[in-house]
């Protein structure tokens, strides 16, 4: 049976099902395409030098990897001329990136993480790219999109996705209505259906952890992994599986297909630090595919999706995957 390739998908829900716009679906294939030439630049490791660190920091003062800059840059070119876009933000950047004058404005807003996962670059290891879509605000003639045009809670999301660079090249994303997975195929350069209408699977015994912060978490959280790593011999009677790559989008990539849960906790002994991740460039996006897949997605105490964001590069604790999961350490939280 012949396979379905992202732009047919894309065409059905434009034509048939009535569900995306036609800006939309021309954003969604330029970061696509953007997605692929990351994806080569990556395979090229050391032989395209794209590897090492720059004597820069980002805005969050992370010393900045070579491909950060490298894909930052490919997104930007990619999108600002399409007339699909009215703004941009990223990660990398300390404010957002309106789209030229000389190009059309479009109605939507990007956001993305151009590389998750840089540092384990170095050691060829899976790394990603996430992305969130917005609608833009009304536009006033004359007036510009600003940063708070931007802060929008992330229920209001009308796209989200995320690629995985590993041993292949993997693009997941909704649009509002399930989660579906292309794989790029090489050969032909075309990125094909691989799974559809995906589910998290229930009542799989895995979590994903940072255990090196072990010192940084609340009570709540000692007790949730203590109860799992004590296995049979613990209150749950069973025993659970570990991982933890480093990488955000390979992390929950693994919680959505073989279950569990991913978390990054508050760090509790610094007062005002939420969490680690950002909200609008890793949370919402991730949560929103996590919801769609049937999982749930919460910061301990709120819902993901509803949180209402006060800055552009806001942190969050974040808890993803089996609901079941997710609602006991919650609980824990509230208790």
């Amino acid at each position: 049976m012949k396979r379905k390739t992202l732009t047919q998908f894309l065409i059905e829900q434009q034509r048939e099902a009535g569900t995306l716009q036609p800006q939309l679906r021309l954003l969604i294939e330029v970061v696509a395409r953007s997605c692929k030439a990351i994806s080569h630049s990556i395979s090229k490791g050391a032989l395209g030098g794209v590897l090492g660190s720059l004597d820069s920091e980002n805005v969050q003062g992370e010393v900045q990897k070579k491909l950060d800059v490298i894909a930052n840059e490919m997104l930007l070119e990619a999108n600002e001329w399409g007339g699909h876009l009215a703004a941009m933000a990223s990660e990398e950047m300390e404010t957002i990136h309106l789209v030229p004058n000389r190009y059309p404005q479009g109605e939507y807003l990007l956001l993305f993480d151009p590389i998750d996962g840089s540092s384990n670059i170095d050691v060829d290891l899976s790394v990603g790219t996430i992305f969130s879509v917005l609608r833009a605000p009304a536009r006033v003639e004359g007036k510009d999109v600003v940063e708070d045009d931007f802060l929008q809670k992330g229920e209001f999301q009308v796209a989200a996705g995320y690629a995985v660079y590993g041993p292949q090249t993997i693009l997941v994303l909704t649009l509002g209505a399930g989660v579906h997975e292309f794989t790029l195929d090489r050969e032909i350069g075309s990125w094909v259906m691989t799974d559809t209408d995906m589910k998290i699977p229930a009542g799989k015994r895995e979590f994903a952890i940072n255990m090196s912060n072990a010192r940084q978490w609340s009570p709540a959280v000692h007790r949730f992994i203590d109860d799992r790593v004590a296995g049979t011999q613990g209150v749950l009677g069973a025993d659970y599986n570990m991982r933890w790559t480093g990488s955000m989008v390979a992390d929950v990539h693994r919680i959505l297909k073989r279950g569990g849960v991913f978390l990054y906790p508050r760090d509790v002994t610094k007062p005002g630090k939420v969490g680690k991740l950002r909200l609008m460039y890793e949370g919402n996006p991730m949560a929103m595919l996590m919801e769609q897949a049937g999982g749930a997605a919460s910061d301990g105490e709120e819902r993901i999706m509803t949180i209402s964001p006060t800055a552009l590069h806001q942190r969050v604790g974040l808890i993803m995957g089996d609901p079941a999961e997710v609602e006991a350490l919650t609980s824990a939280y509230r208790n």
